[in-house]
């Protein structure tokens, strides 16, 4: 179970709870010495550190030094004030995907997956996507019930759209690593823009390191994904998005059959 998060304004906690004690790493402009250490000293009061001590003080290249300080922040936080985009269905097993879908869905799911534009990183997607997945979850390549369409890396957005709708994607997942001036969110908004200009429009699912799972809405997109995802949360949001749960019994014994004769 985890604990209750308290009402109260937050603060770091270093020794003991409450004392705002944190950890700054910077690298400045000067050769290790006694003017590089109380430059350090200035900068981490800056950034609202009270008493900062110098832990670390390294050369780092020519004419540079590597710092670590350790100080009193005096900042706090607000939890309760937070809003944040959280996950609103559990995670499904790999059984569990394969049964909701057959039974609910009555087919497979078409995922076209690709990296856009001038993007060349396919690990994201490959980790996703692929068989051999990642942290020890194999992609969706392994579901039955899924079929994966890989375009790769450097894929214009007319193209995706041609391709996609030539598969009859359900759901198109992209992975977007390059983010040099915000690459990853016009490229988000051209490719909702593009598939609402050619109808039929599938599920537009993105990820990366850079992309905000709050923005979805204002990037025109129905799901964004943050680091760290493993392929099982992406099949089980697929599951749960196109084979949504049904009103009548029916459903719910088809499933029970599809169960056993998988086991």
């Amino acid at each position: 179970m985890h604990p209750t998060t308290p009402s109260k304004p937050l603060r770091a906690y270093g020794d003991r709870e409450g004392d705002g004690m944190v950890q700054l790493s910077f690298v400045l402009q000067l050769p290790p010495g006694v003017r590089a250490r109380e430059a350090a000293k200035r900068f981490a009061e800056m950034h609202g550190l009270a008493e900062p001590i110098i832990a670390t003080m390294e050369a780092c290249s020519e004419g540079t030094s590597f710092f670590v300080v350790y100080g009193q922040s005096r900042h706090e936080v607000d939890a309760d004030a937070i809003e944040v985009a959280e996950v609103r269905t559990e995670a499904l097993s790999h059984d569990e995907v394969e049964r909701r879908v057959a039974a609910r869905l009555g087919r497979k799911i078409v995922v076209v997956g690709a990296c856009t534009g001038s993007d060349a990183h396919t690990v994201g997607i490959d980790a996703i996507l692929n068989v051999k997945g990642h942290s020890g979850e194999k992609g969706l390549e392994y579901y039955r019930e899924i079929k994966v369409v890989n375009l790769g890396s450097q894929v214009e957005v007319p193209s995706l759209v041609t391709r996609a709708n030539a598969e009859g994607a359900d759901a198109v997942l992209v992975s977007q690593v390059v983010t040099q001036r915000d690459a990853h969110i016009s490229n988000a908004k051209e490719m909702s823009a593009a598939f609402d200009a050619a109808g039929d429009r599938p599920l537009l699912v993105v990820g990366g390191p850079r992309f905000d799972p709050s923005m979805a809405a204002e990037l025109g997109v129905d799901k964004i994904f943050g680091k760290g995802t493993t392929p099982g949360e992406v099949a089980s949001y697929l599951a749960y998005a196109l084979a949504p749960d049904g009103d009548d019994s029916a459903s719910e014994q088809d499933e029970l059959q599809a169960g056993g004769a998988a086991a």
